[in-house]
């Protein structure tokens, strides 16, 4: 069963929006600015890293919004994917030189795609964070290049969509897809109905 009540959604990311509506979550899109280079990452933690960022965005949005949003459930997310060869996050490339970067770094490796989550409902909230496993295969400097020059990356975190161009380079995952993608609708359909019972 879909959940019912309308929630907002702290987040511009089209992907969280497509995941809830396909998910039939009701929900209105409203965001705030928010400092994410204020979230220092800490060394070989991308779970407390990724919490904390969404709580950042969640805690933003009330600042700036309180009056408007009321009661209704506030729900804030970011992904990383995450080396555990280099023991940090790969966010978003600078630019495409970056992408190309981070694209070799992740050929014919398994790394980590972490998604934390808070949602606030009133005064009570839930905060988690969820990985999945990704498998890329060995791609050449052709692939690469040709990737990069669609675009597609460079709004992504790692550089890649797995629902997009990059569907391609996947050889294996283990979790959960949507997770991939920027948001566990599992997981956040299941804390949704807890918060509101």
């Amino acid at each position: 069963m879909a959940y019912k009540r309308e929630i907002i959604l702290a987040s511009a990311s089209p992907r969280r929006h497509e995941i809830l509506t396909l998910a039939r979550i009701p929900h209105r899109v409203l965001t705030a600015p928010a400092d994410e280079g204020a979230v220092p990452f800490p060394a070989g933690d991308p779970q407390d890293y990724v919490i904390a960022l969404a709580e950042l965005k969640n805690n933003a949005l009330f600042a700036a919004c309180g009056g408007e949003i009321g009661d209704t459930p506030v729900l804030s997310a970011d992904t990383v994917v995450w080396s555990p060869e280099w023991r940090r996050p790969l966010g978003k490339p600078r630019d495409a030189d970056d992408a190309r970067r981070m694209l070799h770094a992740l050929s014919g490796k398994a790394h980590e795609v972490w998604t934390g989550v808070m949602i606030r409902s009133g005064d009570r909230m839930s905060r988690f964070a969820v990985s999945t496993e990704v498998r890329f295969r060995r791609l050449t400097d052709g692939e690469i290049d040709e990737y990069v020059e669609s675009g597609d990356p460079l709004d992504k975190a790692g550089a890649y969509g797995y629902q997009s161009g990059a569907c391609v380079f996947v050889e294996e995952i283990r979790g959960d897809y949507y997770n991939v993608v920027g948001l566990p609708v599992c997981r956040v359909a299941e804390e949704l109905a807890r918060l509101g019972e």
